[in-house]
């Protein structure tokens, strides 16, 4: 037998065990409550597709189609009603606090449903994550704050998250490539704040959103040193919304054309810039800007994951559903052993989908950005206490720029750099695997289905159009697949290079 210091030695090896196998070191340390609580989630939303995604999914399909113009208010308001834009914020600042990976199992059963309803609420995560990330505890608070208000008011208050423009895409997600990028989102430096010009494009939930995470640069030749995050209110001068595109899936979440032209956003909304970099950290404003990307989009691309799985899902039980329904000579068609064959291939499907979703979430959750949220007694603490506590006796402390100094060290300097790489790695593993699964479970649905598959009333069609879209935001698969092998498999590569051609 080895002695315990071979074995460490032996397992540290590329491919490293532990990372390889996150399931086996990191289920067991997790809060039992967990389980529970992510038993709710799903239910919750197993009870709001029965009432609500599946009566609306294909009507409100129907009607974007009829009006592109049309935005399904309604659909936005149902959600809100029911809770969904505070489940997942922390009781820290006033939202529900269920745990964050449970988003993920709750966005595929809605997802499996209709995957642009799953988006409606999702995205609104996206911005929530984005905001947390850039750390300044004030601005965190106030943005949650009028979140949970908007719940209580019946006035939904969502969060965008706002980066991609028309000349600059894929390019924003990567700081290497942002100077091969034509960005054009300018951020001016002024006496008590920014002037922004500029364009956003695609942004999900634009036009319902209260809040934006809005990325610029003060030099967009150099865009990756000058990156500003400022946070933009509906309704501030030089602010518009623009047109939503008439898109081929998830019609139901728009995305939206924002529009800033001399839009003064003050000190006070300014969530990160190169002086609030300088103040916490030694690292460079380029750095931190890639460690921030990695940040959101960990979490984000696991949750595109289980978009992925939901789909799978869907499709798979759309054909089943069709295999029991329809005959074939005289003979129930699911009783074909090739019928069953593809059915058994596309479950197949969903399940690696949703173990390769579920490995990100372990990494976020105990290596991640977050990870000190799922520490047994901080979980516990967070989960037993009433909100009135942390109203009336932690969140005044959050206005104390101390608050803001810790969360961005937190961040910023107490993450390991390898976990940083793993976490990434893992989400965009999730996020290129699960979608691609899901349009392929899409694909042999309508193979099995032929031409019964092509009408609207089948869903099928649909669900199609809704997946294709998944292997393109949060990163095109193409870029998801080259951030896995620069994240986790470059360190066995030392000859490779990135983003050179």
């Amino acid at each position: 037998m080895l002695k315990r210091s071979k074995v460490k030695s032996y397992t540290k090896k590329f491919p490293r065990f532990e990372n390889e196998s996150l399931s086996l070191y990191y289920a067991p340390r997790m809060p039992k409550a967990m389980i529970k609580e992510t038993e709710e989630a799903v239910a919750l939303a197993r009870k709001f597709n029965d009432e609500v995604a599946r009566p609306l999914s294909l009507e409100l399909d129907r009607k974007t189609h009829e009006d592109p113009d049309y935005l399904p208010v309604e659909l936005v308001k149902k959600a809100n009603e029911w809770g969904f834009y505070t489940m997942w914020i922390p009781k820290l600042f006033g939202g529900k606090g269920f745990n964050l990976p449970s988003i993920s199992y709750f966005l595929e059963e809605v997802g499996s449903v209709c995957v642009g309803i799953a988006n409606v609420i999702g995205v609104h995560y996206l911005g929530m994550a984005a905001c947390m990330m850039l750390s300044n505890t004030r601005i965190i608070k106030r943005v949650m704050n009028d979140v949970v208000e908007g719940e209580k008011t019946g006035e939904p208050c969502l969060i965008s998250y706002c980066i991609t423009e028309p000349t600059a895409g894929t390019d924003v997600e990567e700081v290497d490539l942002e100077a091969k990028g034509r960005l054009g989102c300018h951020a001016r430096k002024v006496p008590g704040g920014y002037i922004l010009n500029g364009s956003k494009i695609f942004i999900s939930n634009g036009h319902f959103s209260t809040w934006n995470v809005v990325y610029a640069y003060t030099d967009l030749k150099k865009g990756a040193d000058t990156k500003v995050a400022l946070m933009v209110k509906r309704g501030m001068k030089g602010f518009s919304l623009g047109t939503h595109e008439n898109k081929m899936g998830q019609r139901v979440c728009p995305a939206s054309v924002l529009n800033f032209e001399d839009c003064f956003v003050p000190d006070e909304l300014v969530a990160m810039d190169p002086d609030i970099i300088k103040s916490y950290t030694k690292k460079t404003p380029r750095n931190v800007n890639m460690q921030h990307i990695d940040y959101v989009f960990s979490i984000s691309r696991a949750g595109v994951g289980a978009f992925g799985v939901g789909v799978a899902r869907g499709a798979f039980e759309t054909a089943m559903k069709y295999a029991n329904e329809t005959e074939i000579d005289g003979k129930p068609m699911v009783t074909y052993e090739w019928v069953q064959c593809r059915l058994a291939e596309m479950y197949a499907n969903v399940r690696l989908g949703r173990l390769a979703y579920t490995e990100a979430n372990l990494a976020n959750q105990h290596r991640g950005a977050y990870n000190i949220l799922q520490m047994k007694p901080i979980y516990y603490y967070l989960k037993y206490l009433p909100v009135s506590y942390f109203k009336k006796v932690i969140a005044p402390l959050l206005d104390k720029p101390i608050a803001t100094w810790i969360l961005s060290k937190w961040y910023i300097d107490w993450q390991k750099p390898d976990d940083q790489h793993l976490t990434t790695g893992l989400a965009s593993l999730a996020k290129f695997s699960c979608t691609d699964l899901g349009v392929r479970n899409c694909q042999m649905a309508l193979e099995l289905m032929g031409k019964a598959g092509l009408r609207h009333d089948s869903g099928a069609e649909k669900i199609i159009r809704d997946a294709k879209l998944l292997q393109i935001y949060e990163g095109t698969n193409q870029l998801n697949r080259i951030n896995l092998f620069k994240s986790i498999v470059a360190p066995a590569c030392p000859k490779a290079t990135f983003f050179e051609e």
